[in-house]
């Protein structure tokens, strides 16, 4: 078992210890007036990080014309990212924690409150084998 307890399932009923989880969050039918508010959005995502408990090391936020905001607060666990699409209704957010002490759950619940989403769509996976060797991904075969 990894040293954060997290030990999930890789999809063949094998558990390994990963060194951290990334929850990524997709959120639909949100408030449209929230997803074009830069300053909100990077209020919820600070709150939502203070809720969790983790360390907020730098934050930046980017508004896209005509429409859209793109951010991530940086956090000594990792990281909270999110881009939205006001046009659309929705946000994709990333929570990525591979401390002990956070509790990235709480800033999937946190936000799917605050952004007032009527559906979401959230998968985690383990990130980084804490130990033994990682099984290669196949590659593309490009030629250069």
């Amino acid at each position: 078992m990894a040293k954060n307890g997290f030990t999930p399932g890789d999809g063949n009923s094998m558990k390994r210890p990963y060194l951290g989880r990334h929850i990524l969050v997709d959120l639909y039918g949100c408030d449209d007036k929230i997803l074009r508010s830069r300053e909100l959005i990077r209020s919820l995502l600070v709150e939502a990080a203070q809720l969790a408990k983790a360390t907020i090391v730098t934050e930046v936020f980017h508004e896209f014309n005509p429409h859209g905001i793109s951010g991530v607060v940086v956090i000594a666990e990792s990281h909270i990212a999110i881009h939205t699409w006001p046009e659309h209704a929705c946000a994709a957010v990333d929570i990525f924690s591979c401390g002990t002490k956070m509790q990235p759950d709480l800033i999937e619940v946190f936000l799917k409150e605050a952004f007032q989403a009527k559906e979401s769509v959230s998968r985690e996976l383990g990130r980084g084998i804490a130990t033994g060797a990682a099984e290669p991904r196949p590659q593309i075969g490009l030629e250069f």
